[in-house]
């Protein structure tokens, strides 16, 4: 791999649809904020993003994607995409989780969390940037949260921060940088040490329960 890779990194596991572009040392980031219709915004905004670098599709070192945790569709359709990619362009693609990203840069331990909705949050330890815990799911009160860190106090930091800081006294902090710029920086720090491909970081099961309609009668 070159001492200066040119990467594309991107995520739409929120409500938005972020890339950042990677070339010459230098990080091009792009976040449009929207609801839905990512599946069809990302691919003619990454085509943008090359065409305004006066790259192509085929000056690319290696893909980035965030894989979650976060909306469950949004989710899919970054990693279908940036999976897609790497088979037809035979090109390494690197996952970076959410939770991951909020903590890059940090030093000392950091509990990153994203709102998981019913009161509750998606959680994981960090220490100085690297993992010290695996991904959880917990509700958003006292006695669970401080289950997460027993020995010593973390800095919180992500969507329910101020939350968490109420419920344990814990500080909050704040990102280095944008997320997607995060995501970028960390697939670049691992392109020469790729693990698998990237798959969907989803911890909990989805929202959506089975139809409760009888199914139609055959008549033969």
């Amino acid at each position: 791999m070159p001492p200066n890779p040119t990467i594309l990194a991107f995520d739409t596991s929120a409500a938005h649809c972020a890339a950042a572009l990677l070339c010459n040392g230098h990080i091009t980031s792009r976040v449009d904020e929207m609801v839905r219709g990512q599946a069809e915004h990302l691919m003619p905004m990454l085509e943008d993003m090359l065409k305004d670098a006066s790259l192509s599709w085929a000056d690319l070192d290696a893909i980035g994607v965030g894989i979650g945790p976060g909306n469950f569709t949004g989710i899919r359709i970054s990693v279908s995409a940036a999976r897609g990619l790497a088979l037809g362009l035979s090109k390494p693609t690197i996952g970076v989780s959410t939770l991951e990203a909020q903590a890059h840069g940090q030093e000392g331990t950091i509990l990153s969390c994203l709102d998981a909705r019913r009161d509750r949050a998606y959680a994981q330890l960090f220490k100085d940037g690297k993992t010290s815990s695996g991904p959880t799911l917990c509700d958003l009160t006292q006695a669970d949260l401080l289950q997460l860190s027993p020995l010593e106090t973390p800095a919180v930091i992500g969507g329910v921060s101020t939350q968490i800081a109420d419920l344990t006294g814990w500080p909050v902090t704040t990102l280095r940088q944008s997320l997607i710029e995060s995501i970028i920086g960390i697939a670049a720090s691992q392109i020469d040490n790729i693990p698998t491909r990237p798959a969907p970081l989803y911890i909990r099961a989805a929202d959506a329960a089975p139809s409760r309609d009888k199914p139609p009668t055959v008549i033969g």
